[in-house]
């Protein structure tokens, strides 16, 4: 499964705000074996999230939006996404129902607090109030890091794919060394190789069996000058 998640505020785009919610899905996403294809941030401009939106849609196999929920003037991804899809916003019975369980009257509420795009699937948001929405396979989550978090884990199981294993093998010699057995690691072994240098060079081995990502490891350690 291929993803991709767009992360919606001017506010990141200034570096105001770590994009922590990015990081967040990335590492559950890829836990659960998805491939995230790309990372996007957007500006709270419907015109710019409708376009990713669209275009993000058509490539992968699902499309994760997280932020501009909610009744303030740039909160406007629902009408984006609904724009991206051709849809209308209209009230969600649903969503509707579910606030006025939790004790929220049409008076405590923006009108457009329960507007979603039409024929949508509303998710509620369980540590906040605005809710979600899924839209074919484009999902619309809250930009508050709790609020989105709370909801991705009423839909992670709706993302999974083939589970990877990861080694790591710090080496202690210059990565521009290392280029030759880097070729043939890859070239002994059904795995990626990535080099990360600081004090030391760490090598990412990750592989969809344990064992040939531990025979990797092992080559790794044998080859080079491991710590």
């Amino acid at each position: 499964m291929n993803a991709a998640v767009v992360t919606v505020g001017d506010e990141l785009l200034v570096g105001d705000t770590e994009n922590t919610n990015a990081t967040w899905l990335c590492d559950r996403l890829d836990a659960r074996g998805v491939t995230v294809r790309r990372v996007t941030v957007v500006p709270d401009e419907v015109p710019e999230i409708a376009r990713v939106v669209n275009e993000y849609h058509a490539e992968y196999d699902a499309v994760i939006v997280t932020g501009g929920l909610g009744p303030t003037h740039d909160d406007v991804t629902m009408e984006a996404v609904a724009a991206a899809f051709g849809r209308a916003l209209v009230e969600n019975a649903e969503a509707a129902a579910w606030l006025a369980e939790r004790g929220y009257s049409g008076d405590d509420l923006a009108a457009e607090t329960t507007h979603l795009p039409a024929d949508c699937r509303p998710l509620p948001n369980e540590a906040g109030v605005a809710p979600g929405a899924v839209v074919e396979s484009t999902y619309v989550l809250p930009g508050v890091p709790g609020e989105m978090e709370a909801m991705f884990d009423l839909i992670a199981d709706e993302f999974a794919g083939t589970v990877t294993h990861v080694l790591t093998v710090d080496v202690d010699e210059p990565e521009s060394a290392l280029l030759d057995r880097f070729a043939s690691l890859r070239e002994r072994f059904d795995v990626r190789v990535g080099s990360y240098p600081g004090e030391v060079v760490t090598v990412k081995i990750t592989a969809e069996s344990s064992d040939e990502a531990e025979r990797a490891a092992a080559w790794v350690r044998e080859h080079a000058d491991a710590v």
